[in-house]
């Protein structure tokens, strides 16, 4: 899981959030995905990538290990440094998720580890695509270093030519709550329809959106 320090997160959120709420959002976030992952059967290990301190003391407090980066280059280059880890170590596959989909639930980690057939080998991809089709929300890789990997704007048809060009089948599942990360304020919009009142993260979004409103009002009140 590729985590990035709070306080330079979600910029794209800034004509709705203020710094401090999207570092607060982020770390609510990063915090119940983990945290859904770690309750995920079929996981052998679990590793966050990062090179912030506070991601870091996070990760550890949860039991999970941590690769270090040295500096915070972005997503890719942050995968990138985690798979050559990985190999490594002797890893034979990887499942690489963000720690921004607010709907995932452990089930659905699951779900995705369901689709490795019975009895396959390396190489092996499977993609699970954003909402949009624009991005790469889910990869599982064997080995980890199978293909060239770029996040950011249409990886996802980066990443299916990328695994069509090594003469592998295109493997994709598609899943509502993987393909929705929040990035721009339609997405925080698009979470909050879904209602899920027991997560920490819509809690959070919509305290943040009454206070907002509520000062407007007070404000439209006092002229």
């Amino acid at each position: 899981m590729p985590v990035k320090g709070f306080r330079n997160a979600k910029q794209r959120l800034s004509p709705l959030l203020g710094v401090a709420e999207r570092e607060l959002l982020a770390e609510v976030m990063f915090r119940e995905v983990l945290g859904q992952v770690l309750g995920a059967l079929g996981l052998a290990e679990i590793f966050v990538v990062t090179g912030d301190d506070r991601v870091a003391e996070i990760a550890c407090g949860l039991g999970v290990q941590v690769i270090r980066e040295e500096t915070e280059k972005g997503e890719t280059e942050a995968v990138d440094f985690a798979r050559l880890e990985l190999k490594m170590l002797g890893r034979e596959a990887v499942l690489i998720v963000p720690g921004d989909l607010p709907l995932v639930r452990s089930t659905d980690i699951e779900a995705v580890l369901a689709q490795i057939p019975d009895g396959a080998s390396s190489p092996f991809a499977l993609l699970v695509p954003s909402h949009d089709r624009m991005g790469t929300n889910a990869l599982l890789l064997a080995p980890p270093d199978l293909i060239q990997l770029r996040f950011g704007y249409d990886s996802f048809s980066y990443h299916s030519s990328q695994i069509v060009a090594q003469g592998l089948p295109l493997r994709l599942l598609e899943n509502e709550a993987i393909a929705l990360d929040i990035d721009e304020p339609k997405d925080l919009d698009q979470f909050l329809s879904f209602g899920f009142e027991d997560s920490q993260t819509d809690r959070l979004v919509r305290g943040i959106l009454a206070d907002k409103q509520a000062r407007r009002a007070g404000s439209l009140g006092g002229l």
